[in-house]
């Protein structure tokens, strides 16, 4: 017997078993998201946004129920459905969506990695661009309810999200008339071009800024040094790192207040006594750390377990002790 009612039995199961079990993968969606963010913010890359969903149990169903010539396209969708749990990272420039995928890449087990962009341009046209990556954690203690879970994370610059939402709302609720279908793609193949033309100007913006920043600035009329003027000053120092995220200066600043550093005169002459390629060297990094994350290295290479122990640190002790580890081990 294999008549249709037996084909779609094990989906309707499928879809029992997810709608037992969404609750869980809610939860599991929020520890995703912060553990994303955590480990943007700890490599000091810049970011927009990072925002999760969890498959809906009829988004579930009527992928599940999907079929290719008359047969189900999933043998097994809760296994082969992998984008139950998805978490999205908006950048401002296509470079920090290559710093993000390396980022992943190291902290993560990357099982699928497509970027549709480059697919896309390898055919010679214009469209959808984003950074699809399906990913699991290394296991270990750290992070137990994520244990199994996996998650399909994509990321894309602003400008590529606007793009892929608007195309995708106009082709989801327009009635296009058969005879402007032609028209309606030339004109979103067109605004794909010039949105890629759009991210290369904003890297340009952004190069020739990081270059022209000053390695210090004029005082400041406040008491203690602020996230703007901080963020010109490491602009200058860091001349070689990315931007970071905005509110990350503001952070920053106010460990220096803690620390005592309420001028960008005392900052520049504390950081001469850290050898930055000895850091660079003992922290390995394997993305271009940003600028927020190059001075939170070097602080704690100064004042080691002090800086480790700062009220505005206690969200963070043990990824800094562990790094603190890397920058007091002998190189070998």
């Amino acid at each position: 017997m294999s008549g249709p009612d037996n084909q779609a039995e094990p989906v309707r199961e499928a879809v029992r078993a997810y709608a037992a079990r969404q609750p869980q993968l809610v939860a599991a969606t929020a520890g995703w998201v912060t553990l994303i963010r955590t480990l943007l913010d700890d490599a000091g890359i810049d970011y927009l946004s990072v925002t999760g969903r969890t498959k809906s149990v009829a988004s579930f169903s009527a992928k599940a129920n999907r079929t290719q010539d008359g047969r189900p396209l999933y043998a097994d969708p809760l296994r082969e459905v992998t984008d139950q749990i998805g978490v999205r990272v908006i950048t401002y420039v296509h470079s920090d969506v290559a710093a993000v995928a390396e980022l992943l890449d190291d902290e993560l087990t990357i099982i699928d990695d497509r970027d549709l962009g480059e697919e896309t341009a390898r055919s010679g046209r214009f469209g959808y661009a984003s950074r699809h990556l399906l990913v699991r954690t290394n296991g270990g203690e750290e992070h137990p309810e994520l244990a199994g879970e996996l998650a399909s994370i994509q990321v894309r610059t602003v400008l590529q999200h606007a793009w892929a939402e608007f195309e995708h709302d106009i082709r989801y609720k327009g009635n296009v008339p058969e005879d402007a279908a032609a028209d309606l793609d030339r004109r979103f193949t067109l605004a794909a071009g010039l949105i890629e033309l759009a991210d290369r100007e904003f890297a340009t913006i952004r190069e020739r800024i990081q270059a022209a920043a000053p390695g210090s600035t004029a005082e400041a009329d406040a008491d203690h040094i602020v996230g703007q003027e901080l963020a010109t000053f490491l602009a200058g120092h860091y001349s070689d790192a990315g931007w970071s995220h905005t509110d990350h200066y503001d952070w920053i600043a106010s460990l220096l207040t803690e620390l005592g550093i309420d001028t960008i005169d005392d900052l520049d002459d504390l950081l001469t006594s850290v050898d930055a390629d000895a850091v660079i060297r003992r922290m390995g990094y394997r993305y271009p750390a940003g600028a927020v994350r190059r001075l939170d290295d070097a602080l704690l290479a100064i004042f080691g377990e002090q800086y480790v122990t700062l009220e505005g640190n206690s969200h963070r002790v043990p990824l800094l002790r562990a790094r603190l580890e890397k920058l007091t081990t002998p190189e070998g």
